[in-house]
């Protein structure tokens, strides 16, 4: 592919906008389907619990969150304003029951109240942002004394045979991530790695992976 196009690639992985971004929204749906199914494994959600993801792209994957659990409220924030009206569009049903909201926020500044949430969760978008510190400040301080996040990506050794990726990602092997959330005063409590199906790119396969630690602020019992 040529640099424009991979850069456009990028920029609309990134910040999915206009009728372009929609289509990479039904695109994302279909290559991230394995990630998002194992990070909902982890993420285990049940009961009353007050849940939040950071980038949830147009929303796709909220009903296999919210099934079956009428008690739990499910909160989306993305920064792009064409993905929050895409998941109000797919959700119209856990909006209007209570369950659902969707707001256009960035990952650095959270327009929530501070200890709002048992999980925070976010799959696939730590490539993007700006400053991974401030995000993780800001989730710190929405969580929950003995609240959870979870970051699911793919992780470097993986995502480096993606020809788009020299535009904007900033990638993470395992030990890296690790250390980010240590650095930033959260407790590592579970790295799980999952093997996905093979993607074919520029026509040829590529291995995938689900990279997905697990972490707790300061003094949280688990």
């Amino acid at each position: 592919m040529e640099d424009a196009t991979l850069q456009f690639i990028a920029a609309q992985l990134r910040k999915p906008e206009g009728d372009a971004g929609i289509l990479m929204g039904e695109r994302m749906n279909e290559g991230n389907c394995c990630i998002n199914e194992h990070t909902i494994e982890a993420l285990a959600a049940n009961g009353s619990e007050q849940i939040l993801e950071i980038g949830m792209g147009n929303g796709f994957f909220v009903r296999q969150i919210l099934k079956g659990e009428p008690s739990l409220h499910y909160t989306g924030c993305d920064f792009s304003p064409e993905m929050v009206q895409e998941c109000e569009r797919r959700n119209t049903e856990f909006i209007k029951n209570g369950q659902a909201r969707f707001v256009v926020a960035d990952a650095g500044s959270l327009p929530f109240p501070d200890h709002s949430f048992d999980k925070v969760f976010a799959v696939n978008s730590l490539y993007f942002w700006e400053s991974p510190e401030e995000a993780l400040a800001e989730i710190r301080r929405v969580l929950k004394p003995s609240g959870l996040l979870l970051l699911a990506i793919r992780p470097k050794h993986r995502m480096e045979h993606y020809p788009f990726v020299q535009y904007g990602f900033r990638m993470y092997n395992a030990p890296d991530l690790e250390r980010l959330l240590i650095d930033n005063e959260y407790k590592v409590m579970e790295t799980i790695v999952r093997e996905e199906p093979e993607q074919n790119l520029t026509e040829r396969d590529i291995k995938v992976e689900t990279l997905i630690v697990i972490a707790s602020t300061p003094g949280a019992k688990h």
